[in-house]
């Protein structure tokens, strides 16, 4: 059976190799991201001098708007609980767009940009410098072969996990152990089978969560075993994209005047908040829990008074609306703070090296063959 699972081993890593090297080397580089972009650009996320009030919400609003250019309007406010972290507003366009503003002097500090080495890290894990759909709307090929080569890693790992898998405590103890003094040669094996085991399920739990981004039937079927409905019905997009319009036509009248109230509503009844983030009639509450990262409490308000109208906890949310939170938290680690963020961010080098290393040990066997 074991030689079944060596050549499946085999003559999948071989074509696939280099690929997953490269998915797993820019998922790696990306998992501080957040915290580079920031210690980088302080000056955007940061304010100079915390005061004792800030400015309110609908003014910060005005002040933003009368810096966009025509047909870009201000769709959200964000406020974070850390008095130095400046307010996030973000724009109608380009896609996720947003600046940021000093909440107390109401200076525009800019516009966020992500920065071109982690851009291209992010291209090139999604869709390995391609793109995502084609002109006709098909699936690019830059993602397709990210998909194909990510299941393929799947197969892969759980065949290494069967080809190394011990027959007793010494040899257990053999294979987890990297030895440093017996040549590069013994090292590079130790690498691949030792790498190999320690990171083998924080990268089939990331390949599997992953996944979910490259094909539909997957994502489908990943949804489906957790309960989760992915498909609904025409009448109902109809009518929702018809309540969207008609929501919008009423929500153009807003002038903002009440985001504040909205804001020290949620604020004063959530006093452990993380963030408050606040659009047209919706407000959402995050916190600084472990667990799925993008968990909010959702709240509706009416745009002319700011009186919250409804609440949908987190906790009693579908788990529709939790599922894609945890597949992202799971995927880059963060579930778990900043300890399986750094797990999750050696596991991916580690991944990154065990194509290398398994090409050195093919190659090797060849010539010895020869």
């Amino acid at each position: 059976m074991k030689k079944l699972f060596r050549k499946i081993h085999l003559w999948l890593s071989v074509p696939f190799g280099i690929i997953i090297s490269l998915i797993c080397f820019s998922g790696a580089m990306l998992v501080f991201e957040k915290e580079i972009t920031e210690s980088v650009n302080s000056k955007l996320f940061f304010v100079e001098k915390v005061e004792d009030k800030s400015l309110p919400v609908d003014t910060l609003v005005q002040i933003a708007s009368a810096s966009l250019d025509k047909g870009v309007e201000v769709t959200g406010v964000t406020l974070f609980s850390d008095p130095r972290r400046a307010a996030q507003i973000s724009l109608s366009k380009p896609r996720r767009a947003s600046l940021y503003i000093d909440q107390y002097s109401g200076q525009i500090k800019g516009n966020y940009k992500r920065l071109p080495f982690f851009d291209t890290m992010f291209k090139m894990h999604r869709w390995l410098m391609g793109s995502s759909r084609n002109a006709d709307g098909s699936i690019g090929l830059g993602k397709l072969i990210v998909g194909i080569s990510t299941l393929m890693f799947v197969i892969v790992l759980l065949s290494g996990v069967v080809i190394w898998w011990p027959r007793n405590k010494k040899m257990l103890v053999n294979r987890i152990s990297i030895q440093f003094k017996k040549g590069w040669k013994r090292l590079l094996y130790d690498l691949h089978v030792a790498a190999g085991i320690y990171a083998t399920l924080l990268l089939l739990a990331m390949a599997l969560t992953g996944l979910t981004w490259s094909f539909q039937w997957y994502r489908n079927g990943f949804y489906t075993l957790f309960g989760v409905e992915t498909v609904q019905s025409t009448a109902h997009n109809t009518e929702q994209k018809k309540s969207g319009k008609e929501h919008k036509k009423k929500d153009d009248n807003n002038n903002y005047h009440h985001w504040q109230t909205v804001y020290e509503q949620l604020a004063l009844k959530n006093s452990d908040y993380k963030q408050i983030t606040i659009s047209k009639g919706s407000a959402s509450v995050s916190f600084d829990k472990m667990g799925n990262q993008r968990a909010a409490d959702k709240y509706t308000f009416n745009p002319s008074s700011g009186e919250i109208t409804a609440a949908e906890l987190y906790n009693e949310q579908s788990n529709s609306k939790k599922i894609r939170g945890w597949i992202y938290s799971v995927h880059v680690g963060s579930w778990g703070g900043i300890i399986t963020r750094i797990l999750t961010f050696l596991s991916a080098i580690f991944g990154a090296t065990l194509p290398l290393t398994g090409y050195y040990l093919w190659i090797k066997r060849i010539l010895q063959k020869k």
